[in-house]
């Protein structure tokens, strides 16, 4: 497959994409070998049609009219670093009770548990961590009863009261609330207490 050839794919697919996708080399390669892949995709960044984040990590920009070119998010960023591999990720630590509502501050390291392999990349003054778990931790991964557990671990038992408990209730719907019961298994003792606490608020 001619450089031209290869590069008009990679950019048909970037573009089938909404703006704001976050991608790495893996995923054009059905389309190609990788030094093939990496020339083209340098190529773009160079005119600017995708901005390379770190390296191996790029950014199909999306920009607005003030702000210029938005940042992606943790989550987003995280996505492209789990690949095409169907590797499950799970926000934990204090990016998991900022994605709840119970911290207003988006943490410097960002902490996603997966069953893939440990990564770690820094976008800005971010960091974005991907940390191998057991399969017992990714067992609710996706869900918002993983988020809940996640969120629940790092604040700890002495520090969850009625205040945050009305918070999350506030940020749950009748459908997550019924989840939590069905995955009431997977969590600690105490949490499944909260668990408990959160589903009745729906009675």
């Amino acid at each position: 497959m001619s450089t031209q050839t290869l590069s008009n794919k990679i950019l048909s697919r970037i573009y089938s994409k909404k703006r704001g996708w976050v991608f790495t080399q893996v995923h054009f390669r059905d389309l190609g070998n990788d030094p093939g892949v990496r020339k083209a995709l340098q190529t773009l960044s160079d005119r600017k049609t995708i901005h390379r984040l770190a390296r191996g990590l790029y950014l199909y920009p999306e920009t607005h009219p003030q702000l210029g070119v938005l940042s992606p998010t943790p989550n987003q960023i995280a996505q492209a670093l789990a690949g095409k591999d169907d590797l499950r990720i799970q926000p934990s630590g204090a990016y998991a009770a900022n994605l709840l509502g119970l911290s207003e501050q988006v943490p410097a390291k960002v902490v996603f548990l997966t069953d893939g392999t440990n990564r770690t990349i820094k976008v800005g003054n971010q960091e974005i961590i991907l940390k191998q778990t057991t399969p017992k931790n990714m067992a609710t991964a996706g869900r918002t009863s993983g988020l809940v557990i996640q969120a629940l671990r790092y604040l700890g038992r002495e520090h969850v009261d009625d205040c945050v408990i009305d918070r999350l209730a506030a940020r749950l719907d009748p459908d997550d609330r019924r989840q939590l019961l069905k995955d009431i298994r997977h969590a600690p003792a105490w949490i499944g207490e909260i668990f408990r606490r959160l589903a009745e608020k729906d009675e």
